[in-house]
């Protein structure tokens, strides 16, 4: 169970597809002018993300390697055009909101990066919590982004008005400018976090040459040391 854990949090923090890998850079501008186009582009995308996990991975084995990318390409394909059905029959208003990036889901290079280098190479269940983990990330990341643009460029968080009446948008936000603005500084925040945590791990294992078994001298360096 242990490992399943570090695979969602694998997902969401350790390797966060947007903030750390850097993907998805398309649909993570684009759709997320509103918190809830930010939700329902990341739902559509976790939900491709699991159910090609799962798939891939049960014909690991099966699929010539030759022919695998096109291969994965198909199954996603054939999962994206069930969701893309569903969103039109049951969400109508979203699914005219996000248009044609979710057919565009098809060539997210988060879906067809964990196809190759995860689940063609794991077993299903594992395939499948990376998956959620990848999926989980990817979704909290729109949605922090389309917070930020929300609230700032209309005032409301899932169309629910938050800030006073006397507030004035900045439209800005909710245009292409805005996205750029809002990732660069959530990507500066969050690296800067890591950076301090990083830090704080490397002065706890801080080496003291003064009981050096190695006979330092006084003159190693604690990190190259512990390398």
């Amino acid at each position: 169970m242990k490992k399943y854990i570090e695979r969602i949090k694998n997902g969401v923090i350790t390797e966060n597809p947007i903030f750390v890998q850097v993907l998805a850079m398309c649909p993570t501008l684009a759709v997320t002018s509103s918190a809830e186009n930010a939700v329902g582009m990341g739902a559509a995308t976790t939900l491709v993300l699991i159910f090609s996990n799962f798939l891939i991975s049960a014909l690991r084995k099966v699929i010539p390697d030759k022919i695998r990318i096109p291969a994965y390409i198909v199954i996603i394909a054939s999962f994206v055009t069930v969701v893309d059905m569903l969103m039109e029959g049951f969400l109508p208003s979203l699914y005219k909101s996000l248009g044609i990036f979710i057919p565009l889901i098809v060539v997210n290079c988060v879906i067809l990066g964990r196809a190759e280098a995860y689940a063609a190479k794991n077993g299903i269940v594992a395939s499948i919590f990376d998956a959620i983990g990848m999926g989980l990330g990817f979704t909290a990341s729109l949605f922090a982004v389309g917070v930020v643009r929300e609230i700032i460029g209309n005032g409301t968080i899932l169309g629910l008005q938050i800030m006073p009446a006397s507030y004035q948008p900045a439209a800005i936000m909710i245009l292409a400018p805005g996205a750029f603005f809002a990732l660069g500084v959530l990507m500066t925040l969050i690296n800067y976090i890591n950076l301090k945590r990083t830090n704080g791990q490397a002065k706890n294992l801080e080496h003291d040459c003064s009981s050096c078994a190695m006979g330092c001298g006084g003159k190693c360096g604690s990190i190259d040391l512990i390398k």
